[in-house]
């Protein structure tokens, strides 16, 4: 197994101890440790097809080949590409003999990404204005309520019943003055 090898050729990570990357072989803990994952989640890609280890009886061996497609999984996932689309890439990765069809194809999945993360961001600035103006109508709200309330109290009323019916219409008139914005 790779995890005992000592050569230069290693990739060092502050966190974990380093993988040989030149090995014809590696273990489950060896993938694990390397990209920072739990081998639950190599088991779980291996359940859906992206990886297919070879057996040393009951143990997993996993070649460069396995190496690069779950790379290949974990930068799909980072960029937020579903399974369906992470193992599209991976197929084409497997087959590609031009190297031009198979970034053409990825661009075009990056392309589609970007939009519909920009989307994302456009629907979230809108909901997060839409808080801003709830927000600001509360915090008037409460600022008119607490000068009548100290308003009637001077005046010896004590019931803020008129307060009350006051802040309920204006409440009222801007969620209606909302809901036609």
């Amino acid at each position: 197994m790779a995890s005992a090898a000592k050569h230069s050729t290693r990739d060092q990570t502050p966190d974990s101890p380093a993988v040989d990357q030149q090995a014809t072989t590696f273990s489950i803990s060896d993938l694990a440790r390397e990209f920072h994952i739990t081998p639950r989640t190599i088991r779980f890609y291996e359940d859906q097809g992206l990886l297919s280890p070879m057996r040393e009886g009951r143990t997993r061996v996993f070649t460069r080949r396995d190496r690069t497609r779950l790379k290949l999984a974990l930068r799909g996932k980072r960029l937020g590409f579903s399974l369906v689309e992470i193992s599209y890439l991976i197929g084409m990765y497997d087959r590609a003999r031009d190297k031009n069809t198979q970034l053409s194809e990825f661009l075009n999945g990056l392309q589609q990404r970007k939009e519909a993360l920009l989307q994302q961001r456009e629907d979230i600035e809108a909901v997060l204005q839409e808080v801003c103006n709830f927000e600001q109508q509360c915090r008037q709200l409460l600022l008119t309520r607490a000068a009548s309330e100290s308003v009637d109290k001077a005046a010896g009323n004590g019931t803020g019943r008129a307060v009350d019916d006051a802040t309920r219409k204006a409440a009222n008139k801007a969620a209606k003055a909302d809901k036609v914005a």
